[in-house]
């Protein structure tokens, strides 16, 4: 069997070398190059399917940078494979082929490791949308290395901490079946628990992470079926960083925090719309907020106890009544934003109803002040 050698390894320091020389150089991604001239992924992955929505997904993390571009792989309609360790790359569009074809995926490795003098330096996982898992392991590969198959999954890894990161991932990805949580939320989630156990024992090293998931009912970019694609090509913590910008760009709950909005700085935009004529023009003047004359309260203290309960219970209901009224972002508000915002030219594709910005305020604030300048 002839392989081609992976285009990003032809170009090492911008010279053609010899196989043998290999080994001492990395490719301009900083990926070490062994002596046949395969890109070095030491690292552990996650191949994964959803029977019910009829995704499937590839994840990995190594500490080396960019795995996106070598590893993970996926079809929709056919399943995912990660091509890992010395890593062939052709194995990942070949091993989807041969899963199109029907073959299952434990003959699919056995295929595409027939004639392969490397083999034993290869780690390869696959799994079909019937959920057939296979696996293989070379007996070169750095310890720990392994790999574990269970329910629509494949997990497999090298030059690991130890058997616990490929348990944890396994772990963790079962206890989310039949949640109905997406499938790229899964496997991240499952992702994350390795890493937590240490991952990768090549600490020091730099790190990235990748996950793509197909959907057959998602045309995806050019008709390729690609719901989600995610590569940290180098980040600290990458996994968490490939976490962040899933929830983030899903716009998930959590990738925020939010609340009721009410304070004093609402207070003062409604003060300025207002004087603007953007927010209730009919009310005469905008009010001050309850205010409470301290000596009154600090004689009553002394004097009057139950004078200044009573005192400090209207305050309280005042400040509430006016909060209610002058401090709250309501819709009201956000109906007066917006026409500010598009009688000013700030309106642009993929602002939120109601943002506040710095434009906004920028804008906002100039206005209102040439506003009170001018009414001197």
């Amino acid at each position: 069997m002839r392989r081609l050698v992976p285009a990003l390894v032809l170009l090492v320091t911008g010279l053609a070398v010899p196989h043998a020389a290999l080994a001492q150089y990395r490719a301009a991604d900083g990926v070490t190059i062994n002596e046949e001239g395969q890109p070095q992924y030491s690292t552990f992955s996650l191949c994964a399917i959803d029977p019910v929505t009829g995704q499937s997904g590839a994840a990995v993390t190594t500490r080396v940078p960019f795995v996106g571009r070598a590893v993970p792989w996926v079809r929709a309609g056919v399943g995912a494979v990660c091509t890992q360790a010395s890593t062939v790359v052709e194995y990942g569009v070949r091993g989807l082929d041969l899963m199109a074809e029907g073959v299952e995926p434990k003959a699919a490795v056995e295929q595409l490791l027939a004639d392969d003098e490397g083999r034993e330096s290869r780690q390869l996982g696959m799994i079909d949308m019937k959920g057939r898992a296979a696996a293989h392991t070379g007996k070169g590969n750095g310890a720990w290395a392994g790999s574990r198959q269970g329910p629509n999954y494949t997990v497999q890894a090298n030059i690991m901490v130890g058997p616990e990161v490929v348990e944890a991932v396994a772990a963790t990805f079962e206890a989310t079946e039949g949640t109905g949580m997406p499938l790229a939320e899964r496997m991240i989630l499952a992702m994350e628990a390795g890493q937590a156990k240490g991952g990768d024992r090549r600490w020091g090293n730099l790190q990235s992470a990748a996950i793509k998931i197909a959907d057959p009912n998602e045309p995806g970019r050019g008709g390729d079926h690609i719901a989600l694609a995610i590569e940290v090509g180098e980040h600290a913590e990458p996994v968490g960083e490939m976490k962040r910008i899933y929830y983030t760009t899903a716009r998930r709950l959590g990738y925020r925090t939010f609340s009721h909005i009410e304070g004093p700085d609402v207070v003062e935009l409604k003060r300025m719309l207002h004087a603007l004529g953007y927010w209730r023009p009919a009310l005469a003047a905008f009010p001050d907020p309850p205010t409470v004359n301290a000596l009154r309260s600090q004689e009553l203290r002394k004097s009057n106890p139950a004078e200044f309960q009573k005192m400090q219970a209207e305050s309280r209901r005042a400040t509430a009544d006016y909060n209610r009224a002058f401090a709250q972002y309501d819709a009201e508000t956000i109906a007066a934003v917006d026409k500010f915002r598009e009688d000013k030219g700030l309106t642009y594709a993929g602002n939120p109803t109601g943002l506040v910005d710095e434009r906004l305020v920028s804008t906002l604030r100039a206005a209102y002040l040439e506003k009170r300048k001018a009414s001197r």
